[in-house]
């Protein structure tokens, strides 16, 4: 397959099922309330472009504050689990609590303790966007060949010299996977702990607005920021894909 072709295939498909789509709400006749058209959702996105993409900002915000706070920690645990046996015992079990505790059970809890909206959004995102970066940064790390680390200490590499001249380049290509994982990850976060937020009277973000129109039963604008999220969703995997490309090419990796 060609690379133009592979590029527009997806958008080939996209519109295909968009098409498909409009024309069976026409043709049975469904209505707007039930199941919105492509048009129906493009109308609602035209009617309030300002305050959806103010909304559809706030998200963002939040998701990329938790996807830098949650690529640090992660980078940071995981060189410390690696260099210290006790500190491998101390963290890990509490990383793998965080992995499998819902973020929708504890949002509430991390809103009524932090207090700040925008500080709880971010916490509540990073939660979720950490332990990709965290479990991927912490294979890379172990990912060099024992051949290559007793080298390393024959010519008297000590710990840290060995972590910075083997293992953290050993780790990058695993640690921007992981980090491309938690782009997602951390807009899910966002969107969960506004949908709390919102409940709760704060009012931002994309999440707050899919629960305004819920209540007002406008349900092509509730599907309009559907599609800004779903939008953003995909071009923060293609960029933090981009992203990691570059920098794999100025390593030399690729």
């Amino acid at each position: 397959m060609t690379r133009p072709l592979r590029h527009i295939a997806p958008v080939l498909f996209g519109l295909l099922v968009l098409g498909l789509w409009e024309s069976l709400v026409r043709l049975f006749g469904i209505p707007s309330y039930l199941l919105p058209g492509p048009m129906t959702i493009v109308e609602a996105l035209a009617a309030d472009p300002i305050g959806l993409a103010g909304a559809l900002l706030s998200t963002l915000a939040v998701t990329f504050v938790a996807l830098v706070v949650a690529a640090v920690l992660g980078v940071l645990m995981a060189v410390a689990m690696q260099l210290s046996p006790l500190a491998r015992a101390a963290i890990q079990p509490w990383a793998v609590v965080l992995q499998v505790t819902p973020i929708v059970a504890i949002a509430p809890l991390v809103v009524v303790l932090v207090g700040d909206p925008f500080i709880a959004l971010v916490a509540c995102a990073t939660i979720v966007a950490f332990f990709p970066v965290f479990a991927n940064t912490v294979a890379g790390l172990a990912s060099p060949a024992p051949e290559l680390a007793e080298l390393f200490r024959l010519c008297g590499a000590g710990r840290w010299r060995m972590l910075r001249l083997l293992r953290l380049p050993s780790a990058l290509p695993f640690f921007l996977a992981g980090l491309r994982i938690s782009g997602g990850l951390a807009l899910v976060g966002a969107v969960v702990a506004e949908f709390v937020a919102g409940s709760g009277g704060f009012a931002s973000g994309l999440a707050y607005r899919i629960l305004e129109a819920g209540y007002r039963l406008q349900i092509p604008r509730m599907f309009a920021a559907l599609v800004l999220l779903g939008v953003a969703g995909i071009a923060i995997n293609t960029g933090l894909g981009w992203f990691a490309a570059l920098i794999m090419r100025r390593h030399g990796q690729i």
